[in-house]
């Protein structure tokens, strides 16, 4: 079954198209956010890619893309997006358009795919040194994981580094967000369906299951997933077992679980909301992902990563310097890794002269030198002020590095080229 990776604004229109895939028999994956899309292109999880607008700009400049079909009906959009290397454009995503061009995009040769390499769990400090230990401890074995931390701290990464440690690293990995789809979708998600099992069942569909049997199942935001469907995810994991929706028939599945989740599922088990026995089952070895701030000593080694990483995505000489490093290591990053890694790349993209220093990054992040500095009186802690002061600096300083091409600046903002127009007139920058 071919995999596309559905990317477009949550709405009646991706729900409409996620329906229409579904139905010409794609097992879909949808997402919103440029950053989901790029853990699903960098894992090779698809084989094809419907994307509206910018979205389907920012999956052709990802490595080794598969083909991307955009959803386009501006002719100028739709010039750049030519050049940016998509397979087709269509103007309207009506059954008829979408249908001939998943059928010319299924007619091209494909690449071969290289071998995926090991995720890099990055930092030398204590605390990766005891999570690498316990991720060579865990792999070897078939138990369920639970992999705890808070957002941006990079549970996916740590999954796919037991997956790749562990026997089934020749095998599939699927990365599924539970809470990506509506609730109702969620059991055919799981476990498949069969023809006539529901309205729009058209044909008879594998589920997350089957996909990644012999390999390895993470479902993210596991505590997500409605208290109705938790006893038949618990039935699954002791049985290894699953039943389609409509199906009578038992489908015997062979696949590692690792879970993640943000909510505190003891709390969720008090207020009725998570099944005790399912958390038993999940957690039998729970791997706890401190936040940045408790491994500041890790943020130097990441800032270069980082720094190196997008100035070669970008096609930019950048260097980093020792006060910028240590401006960003006094940072608390309530975003964690995923905050850091956006503030680099902002400023990767932004930079005057490929130089980035404290002074620079004050301008890109309101990152504060003393933690007491918010305690002082006199500190205007006003976001909105300081939204509008960011916005204005980062659309002038977008303007200056595309030399006022608006397309390009929109581009580098992540916004479309109308809320560009809309924010330029509303700060008065011409």
């Amino acid at each position: 079954m071919q995999r596309v990776l559905l990317l477009a604004p949550d709405d009646e229109s991706r729900r409409a198209l996620h329906v229409l895939l579904d139905r010409r028999g794609f097992a879909v994956v949808a997402a919103g956010e440029l950053e989901a899309a790029r853990r699903h292109l960098a894992a090779a999880d698809c084989d094809l890619v419907v994307a509206t607008d910018e979205l389907a700009r920012a999956a052709c400049a990802e490595p080794d893309a598969p083909p991307v079909i955009a959803i386009a009906q501006s002719r100028e959009l739709a010039r750049t997006l030519v050049e940016a290397g998509v397979t087709d454009i269509i103007a309207e995503p009506d059954e008829l358009s979408i249908t001939l061009a998943l059928r010319r995009a299924a007619s091209l040769p494909r690449k071969p795919s290289a071998p995926a390499a090991a995720p890099a769990l990055i930092g030398d400090g204590p605390v990766m040194q005891k999570l690498r230990a316990t991720i060579r401890t865990i792999a070897p074995t078939r138990t369920t994981v639970l992999v705890l931390g808070e957002t941006g701290t990079g549970k996916e990464l740590v999954a796919r580094a037991i997956h790749a440690a562990s026997p089934r690293a020749d095998r599939r990995f699927v990365a599924f967000n539970c809470a990506a789809i509506p609730a109702p979708l969620l059991e055919s998600e799981l476990f498949g369906h069969v023809r006539g099992a529901f309205t729009d069942a058209v044909r008879d569909r594998s589920g997350l299951f089957e996909d990644a049997s012999g390999g390895t199942l993470f479902l993210d935001e596991v505590g997500e997933i409605p208290l109705a469907l938790q006893a038949k995810l618990l039935r699954a994991l002791q049985e290894a077992e699953i039943r389609r929706v409509g199906d009578p028939e038992v489908i015997k599945v062979d696949v590692r679980l690792i879970a993640a989740t943000l909510r505190d599922l003891p709390a969720e088990i008090a207020a009725g909301r998570f099944r005790e026995d399912l958390y038993y089952r999940l957690a039998v070895v729970p791997v706890v992902i401190p936040p940045l701030r408790e491994r500041a000593e890790d943020v130097p080694v990441l800032a270069r990563y980082f720094a190196a990483r997008h100035a070669e995505r970008h096609q930019r000489e950048i260097v980093l310097t020792d006060d910028a490093i240590e401006m960003l290591s006094r940072h608390a990053w309530p975003g964690n890794v995923r905050d850091l890694e956006n503030v680099i790349e902002r400023a990767v993209v932004l930079a005057d002269g490929g130089r980035i220093d404290a002074a620079f990054l004050g301008s890109v992040i309101s990152v504060k030198a003393s933690p007491q500095a918010a305690n002082d009186g006199d500190v205007d802690l006003s976001i909105k002020k300081a939204t509008r002061t960011l916005e204005q600096d980062l659309i002038r300083r977008a303007l200056g590095v595309t030399q006022g091409n608006r397309t390009n600046a929109a581009k580098l903002l992540e916004i479309s080229h109308r809320a560009l127009l809309y924010k330029m007139k509303e700060y008065g920058i011409s």
